[in-house]
């Protein structure tokens, strides 16, 4: 491993002889860089970045201040056996952010690409975040928990380990998520509850009206309609059978936790 010959590392910063730095990758003062850490190309670490061990960081991010990522895990279970966590390209993780590494042996922490992750937050042990996602100030994501792409996770919500949220769902304010939550619905509440669909969302991420109506429908077989989950999922696959309308059956159907239901005084 060795510091290619265009990258920058302030004087005060500490990498260790055995990590990787890419080309014109720039790393800010007071940094520190432990062995086996890779980083890739055309990345800034603004000051007081900590990247640990067994962590890879692709091409393209940028780490704002006093971030820390690779930390052991905040879980009980954990031996200090290696763990990985990985990191794609062209993500933004703003200041005093921390992403853990895997719990058990071998085991990864993901975040995929293009996400723009916001301060003061955490992503535990063993999450799997996608593409395109947007997770705001203050949110915390326990161990365990799936995003899928393109999400929006509004600030501080807290997301119980083992959960999973869907693609382009939207997740207001101070929502506490105890449940999966799927694909392409606007949630809020204190206990996470939907609300209607992310006409927002998909707009901007091209949805035509021919795509939206379907999934409005299929919101009113699942929430509105009094008819049971199974009966409501068979309806959608048979009656509005689209490529978004059969992504929410499948991950309805893969939910181990169960997903979420409108709150009782809807």
């Amino acid at each position: 491993m060795a510091i290619d010959p265009s990258a920058q590392v302030a004087p005060t910063a500490r990498v260790h002889p055995d990590a990787a730095i890419g080309p014109r990758t720039r790393i800010g003062e007071y940094c520190v860089i432990e062995s086996d850490v890779a980083i890739g190309a055309d990345c800034l670490l603004e000051p007081y970045v900590y990247v640990k061990r067994w962590t890879t960081i692709g091409d393209g991010n940028e780490i704002s201040a006093g971030s820390a990522l690779g930390t052991d895990p905040f879980d009980k279970a954990f031996t200090a056996a290696r763990s990985y966590l990985r990191i794609g390209n062209r993500n933004r993780i703003r200041e005093h952010y921390t992403i853990s590494r895997g719990t058990e042996p071998e085991s990864t922490t993901e975040v995929g690409d293009d996400n723009y992750i916001m301060g003061s937050g955490h992503i535990a042990h063993n999450c799997r975040v996608g593409n395109n996602n947007v997770i705001a100030s203050c949110a915390l994501l326990a161990g365990y928990v799936d995003v899928e792409d393109q999400a929006f996770i509004s600030g501080g919500v807290v997301i119980h380990q083992f959960s999973k949220i869907g693609r382009l769902a939207m997740i207001g304010g101070n929502t506490r998520v105890n449940a999966d939550v799927p694909p392409y619905f606007l949630y809020s509440e204190f206990n996470v509850a939907p609300v209607g669909l992310n006409i927002t969302g998909l707009k901007r991420a091209g949805f035509a009206d021919a795509s939206i109506r379907p999934l409005k429908t299929a919101f009113r077989l699942l929430y509105k309609s009094g008819l049971k989950l199974d009966e409501a999922v068979a309806r959608i696959e048979r009656e509005i059978p689209t490529e978004h309308t059969l992504h929410l059956v499948r991950f309805i159907r893969s939910s181990k936790r169960g997903i979420c239901r409108p709150s009782r005084s809807t």
